[in-house]
């Protein structure tokens, strides 16, 4: 008997460490994204190397309900769009009236390319072919539909001009595939899973945007770039496709420790090597990167890293 008290009480100090850990939750998207892999890539590389705290990624609806949640202190670290973010921190656009003053970012992450995908069959060739079609613009309080509907709208075309279909990735692929839809959007760093495993079981077409048409969205949303998707990115695809991104920014609450905020900033740019294993995506995590492209300021736990590194932070990204 007192041998097994024993080994009770052993047993009982081994979990003891992980029974005390810290749980961080990362809010990221839907499984068919990138938002996945990159927030369960950088969950794993907390475990592994920050003592004291267990790291998760959560499947959510992607970067406005990122937001909601950050807000709430229902998430610890999310991956968002950076107009998103910087909307939240505004009160503008979706977020006008209950504007997110405490947004702040740790880094940005990699650019998202605004993805138009049809069959390779289809009549459609450019935005205004969309109008009488059925077309997915993304799942509710995604950042996809953000970008859809900015893009859209920049270009004089609304919801009203054709049926709208709020699907996640994986949804509008199978959607496209089985002929439900027409026509779907992603906004997501490319090459995206669901997009590939369309590729592979059916002919698709990626719809390119001219030069006028880019130059109408940047008009509507400054932190839109233009970007070329690389021929032989999905099978099939033999030419590079002009389009439109936008960053992703990794964000926290202002809220949060310093010295957890320095700690994971710190922890993702050291252990990038790790992160681009997960998805090539990451291959743009830069301090330049975030230093170019976060559109709202810094946590100071983040800025005290940057500053060790030397970087040059602009103004706009101190609080």
């Amino acid at each position: 008997m007192r041998a097994l008290k024993y080994a009770a009480a052993a047993s009982l100090l081994a979990v003891a460490p992980l029974a005390s850990a810290q749980q961080l939750s990362i809010a990221t998207g839907g499984t068919g994204g990138v938002y996945y892999p990159i927030g369960g890539g950088f969950a794993e590389i907390i475990n592994e190397h920050l003592e004291g705290y267990e790291a998760s990624a959560e499947v959510t609806g992607a970067s406005v309900e990122n937001m909601g949640l950050i807000m709430r202190g229902d998430a610890d670290l999310a991956l968002v769009l950076a107009d998103t973010a910087l909307q939240a921190y505004e009160g503008s656009g979706d977020f006008e009236g209950r504007q997110i003053e405490n947004t702040r970012a740790l880094a940005s992450v990699y650019p998202n390319a605004v993805q138009l995908v049809v069959l390779e069959d289809s009549d459609i060739e450019s935005l205004a072919d969309l109008k009488g079609k059925r077309v997915s613009v993304g799942a509710p309080g995604s950042g996809t539909e953000l970008n859809a509907r900015a893009l859209l709208e920049a270009n004089d075309v609304t919801y009203d001009d054709f049926t709208p279909q709020r699907l996640n990735f994986n949804e509008t692929a199978d959607a496209i595939r089985d002929g439900d839809i027409d026509a779907g959007f992603w906004s997501v760093g490319p090459p995206t899973s669901s997009i590939m495993n369309l590729a592979a079981t059916r002919d698709i077409r990626l719809i390119g945007l001219s030069d006028e048409e880019i130059a109408n969205a940047q008009e509507e949303e400054p932190v839109f770039a233009a970007y070329e998707l690389k021929a032989g990115m999905y099978d099939g695809m033999d030419e590079a496709v002009q389009t439109i991104s936008i960053p992703n920014v990794l964000v926290v609450n202002a809220d949060m420790d310093e010295e957890l905020a320095y700690n994971l900033t710190k922890l993702l740019f050291e252990r990038i090597d790790d992160l681009i294993a997960v998805h090539p995506a990451a291959n743009d995590t830069t301090i330049e990167f975030t230093m170019e492209s976060t559109p709202v300021p810094l946590h100071p736990g983040a800025i005290r890293y940057f500053e060790e590194v030397d970087a040059e932070i602009p103004d706009k990204l101190r609080p």
